[in-house]
């Protein structure tokens, strides 16, 4: 038997708001709330459910997913890179997820790319190695990473390096 470690909610709502329900016709803008009281405008996706009825503006599952992958990723990473001693000063990642058909036939997030860029200060700074080797065990770590089908590639930016086709990486 498996012992809880922890529970994590979320509270989403919605309302038709006398649109046209039955015709298809109604806004798929709803509400996220969480535990510690943000609440965030969310929508399906405009690439899969056109402008008006989605909120080009809001967040759509998919959006959020990739950033929950990142995000995890992320946390992981400062934690190994502290107790590591290596002071991280700023982390960003520009992640990019892939929608594609299962063997089903429906749609999923099959590849989510990540293409963290760090940068550390101080005397104690990872060679390259070391900082493959801090996202790998931040990947083996992530909450996330271990909840999902979906392929995670990680590809850690330096400063000269640019990522101008997708492609490349998700082949």
């Amino acid at each position: 038997m498996v012992k809880l470690m922890s529970e994590h909610k979320a509270s989403v709502s919605w309302k038709r708001n006398n649109q046209n329900f039955l015709n298809n016709q109604y806004s798929r803008s709803h509400q996220w709330k969480f535990d510690g009281g943000i609440e965030i405008e969310a929508s399906s996706s405009p690439l899969v459910v056109p402008f008006p009825l989605s909120n080009p503006s809001a967040i759509d599952p998919e959006e959020a997913f990739v950033a929950s992958i990142s995000s995890c990723h992320m946390l992981w990473f400062l934690s190994i890179a502290a107790k590591r001693k290596y002071c991280v000063d700023s982390y960003s990642d520009d992640a990019i997820g892939v929608m594609e058909k299962n063997s089903n036939g429906y749609f999923y997030i099959s590849k989510v790319l990540l293409k963290p860029q760090v940068y550390f200060s101080g005397s104690n700074q990872p060679n390259n190695d070391e900082l493959l080797d801090l996202h790998e065990e931040s990947h083996k770590n992530c909450f996330i990473a271990n909840s999902v089908k979906t392929e995670i590639i990680c590809k850690p930016i330096n400063n000269q390096d640019k990522v101008d086709f997708i492609g490349d990486y998700l082949s």
